[in-house]
């Protein structure tokens, strides 16, 4: 099901049709290294993984991560979307891309989109992102979108340290 277009892109939901390219995707090495490694090895664990997270998030939330569709080289060119983790007070914006597409826009792009369904189709207020300190690009692209830097935080089990970015959506 198709979200929202850009210039460049189809953003539609993930399907269990999409998990070899979502299995890809989690095992580039800029995911590995920047967001986890998943430990998905199997087109089964990536249909489970994406049972368990982004189909249900479409479910309890209205919104998830979305598959990005580069409509000129008709290929999957990564994923960007909502997630609403226990953790974080508010939304979280997150992105990642396959590496032949890394650096071409699409996460600005994409993320633009995104950031006006944000605020339109789910009527949210304030987004937060969270990227490693290393993470240079991603703090790059939401300082372009107007995150603004707002502390060091260790949300999730593994004690790493990530920064926390914020955006308020305008009304």
């Amino acid at each position: 099901m198709i979200i929202t277009e850009t210039s460049r892109l189809i953003i539609s939901k993930f399907s269990l049709e999409d998990a070899s390219f979502f299995l890809k995707l989690v095992n580039t090495p800029n995911w590995i290294k920047y967001i986890g490694d998943r430990n998905l090895k199997t087109v089964k664990d990536a249909e489970d993984y994406l049972l368990k997270g982004t189909l249900k998030s479409y479910e309890d939330f209205g919104f998830g991560f979305y598959k990005l569709y580069d409509k000129e080289s008709s290929k999957y060119v990564g994923t960007c979307g909502l997630v609403k983790r226990e953790q974080l007070e508010e939304v979280d914006l997150g992105f990642a891309f396959l590496p032949e597409f890394e650096g071409k826009g699409y996460g600005y792009e994409a993320s633009s989109a995104i950031l006006k369904i944000a605020k339109e189709r789910f009527h949210l207020k304030t987004l937060m992102a969270i990227t490693l300190p290393i993470n240079v690009n991603s703090i790059k692209l939401l300082e372009k979108l107007g995150f603004k830097y707002q502390k060091r935080v260790k949300p999730f089990e593994d004690d790493e340290e990530l920064l926390l970015f914020a955006k308020q959506l305008e009304t």
